[in-house]
């Protein structure tokens, strides 16, 4: 697509690949670009780098924005360790990861309102995601945990701490309000720099936190950013969204800039301390980690040449030649990383769209298996006359919806015996039939209650079910207030709906379907229509599975597009 003319919004523009995307957008002259990152200090260097950098355009080309875009907008220029020390915070953490997502949940993130005042047509993405997320380190929180069980010291905080850093979860809910945020906010292109985890390196990578090797902290990292390119992948699938693309580098992301100054670990300079000789201590009884007698504090930092890989943080020469080394990592250059990324955006093909490899790569619907699809289905149906059942739903699949409907559509064939008959039928009529039919057909009835769905009767004041009940999903409570509100929507979710109302809607649908039909072209032969007269037996009967099928992609709007 075009990017002259068009407002880009960059998470991570700060940083060494932001910064390096934000010069290479320049030369395609944005109408803006907003510089997004975690800290203001961050957001605002970026933007004054840029407007010095570029002098010839207007200042307010650039404007910064910051933030944790994992958090809530009221969090997000907090410390994450003071949000979960806040009893009723963390709980509200707990709600925005694990509850069912809810427009509540949406207008408090800060990446829902971050894309919601920008309405950027680009978002390019730059923000270590793997690393935010699995670098909490459940590891150590499961070791917190099990520790507080043997000394019988556990309590609801240490849990809802461990609770909050599960990874997962916290992936499927920021891949969600995402999504969400592009597709309400009309964004047109997303473009992810992710992550390998480990450089490019395998499973026999030296590189560790002091942890064991191959680091379980550092291959968590490589299983969120894979989960997070499948989950990309998906989004990518999903008719009317974004355009979804992913660059992702497997090499060492170097350089920032070469300088002397304070080498900083965890944001801040590291101090300088010593033990005098005669402090020393012996190498026997234990190791005490919190033992620091002995140690001076010499009110110094400690001040070295250092080359700056950005998130990757500072490198000595020593260091930044081992992992530069030929055999190691390697290096890859933030400027080529952007010139790949701004060449996708065009619509160019650098090759390195995972997205696209993906959609390359992976083996889809057959030529044979659709050929087959048809003997099978002749075969099912074969094999229910021989038997004397109708194979209709067993709630395996799921959703519940999907057993609903199709059992639904099954009432209704039994009540009109066609598509075409339907119009001559009322939805009162109908409702009254269906009530008959289940009241004589007990396989039926017994079926339907067996697999957990309930039955509403027409009167809708009363139902049927049985042992094991699908919809409404139980969470921790152990009944649900019956309101009107509730039942509708359980009845849209999986209850089995035998009110007048309902079958309206099927007729409707049915109308629709005919209607669909009815507007092609007459004695038009080319393959240009997925589904004709034929397809549909020329309305003389009422094949649950195909109107199901056409409910999921037309009224869920739940159909695939690539192949």
């Amino acid at each position: 697509m075009e990017i002259s003319g068009k407002k880009v919004l960059i998470f991570g523009g700060w940083g060494l690949v932001g910064s390096a995307v934000c010069r290479e957008l320049m030369k395609h002259h944005p109408a803006k670009i907003f510089v997004s990152s975690l800290r203001k200090h961050e957001a605002e260097d970026a933007v004054r780098q840029l407007r010095n950098e570029f002098p010839n355009v207007p200042p307010e080309t650039f404007e910064a924005k910051w933030g944790n875009i994992f958090a809530r907008n009221d969090w997000k220029d907090m410390d994450w360790s003071e949000v979960l020390s806040n009893p009723n915070w963390r709980r509200e953490v707990l709600d925005d990861i694990y509850c069912e997502l809810n427009q509540e949940i949406l207008d408090k993130s800060a990446l829902y309102t971050l894309i919601k005042e920008c309405q950027p047509d680009i978002v390019i993405d730059c923000v270590n995601t793997a690393t935010a997320i699995a670098y909490q380190d459940i590891y150590k929180g499961v070791s917190s945990v099990r520790n507080a069980i043997e000394s019988h010291s556990l309590s609801e905080e240490i849990v809802e701490k461990l609770m909050s850093s599960i990874y997962i979860p916290q992936l499927i809910r920021h891949i969600q309000i995402l999504y969400k945020g592009l597709c309400d906010f009309n964004v047109k292109m997303y473009l992810k720099v992710g992550t390998s985890g480990t450089g490019g390196m395998g499973l026999n990578i030296p590189y560790t936190h002091s942890e064991e090797r191959p680091s379980r902290v550092l291959l968590s990292k490589s299983a969120v950013a894979g989960a997070q390119t499948l989950l990309l992948y998906l989004m990518a699938r999903t008719p009317n969204g974004p355009l979804i693309k992913e660059i992702k580098p497997t090499a060492a992301i170097a350089w920032k800039r070469i300088a002397f100054d304070n080498v900083i670990r965890k944001g801040k300079p590291v101090q300088i301390v010593d033990m005098p000789f005669e402090k020393a201590k012996p190498t026997v009884g234990t190791f005490k980690f919190n033992d620091t007698d002995g140690v001076v504090e010499t009110n110094d930092t400690f001040k070295s040449v250092f080359i700056d890989t950005g998130e990757n943080g500072i490198f000595s020469r020593g260091e930044f030649e081992a992992i530069s080394a030929l055999g190691q990592m390697e290096i890859v250059t933030p400027e080529e990383i952007a010139l790949y990324a701004v060449h996708e955006i065009l619509g160019g093909n650098t090759g390195k769209d995972v997205i696209q490899g993906l959609d390359a790569f992976t083996l889809g619907p057959t030529y044979r298996g659709g050929f087959l699809q048809s003997y099978a289905v002749e075969k099912l149906k074969e094999l229910e006359l021989e038997n004397n059942v109708e194979s209709i739903a067993f709630e395996l699949l799921g959703p519940p919806r999907l057993s609903k409907l199709l059992f639904e559509a099954n009432i209704l064939k039994h009540c009109v015996g066609s598509m075409k008959n339907l119009v001559n039928f009322t939805a009162k009529e109908i409702s009254q039939k269906s009530l008959e039919i289940i009241k004589k057909n007990v396989k039926l009835r017994s079926q339907m209650l067996s697999i957990g769905l309930v039955i509403l009767l027409p009167d809708g004041k009363s139902y049927l079910r049985g042992k094991e009940v699908k919809i409404p999903a139980q969470g921790s409570q152990a009944e649900l207030e019956l309101t009107q509100e509730n039942i509708n929507q359980w009845c849209k979710e999986g209850w089995v709906d035998l009110r007048p109302e309902n079958f309206d809607l099927w007729k409707t649908r049915i109308k629709a379907i005919m209607e669909q039909i009815e507007k092609q072209i007459p004695n038009d032969t080319s393959s240009r229509y997925n589904y004709t007269r034929q397809y549909w037996d020329n309305f003389e009967g009422f094949n649950e599975g195909k109107i199901v099928a056409w409910i999921f992609e037309n009224e869920d709007h739940g159909w695939r597009f690539k192949r």
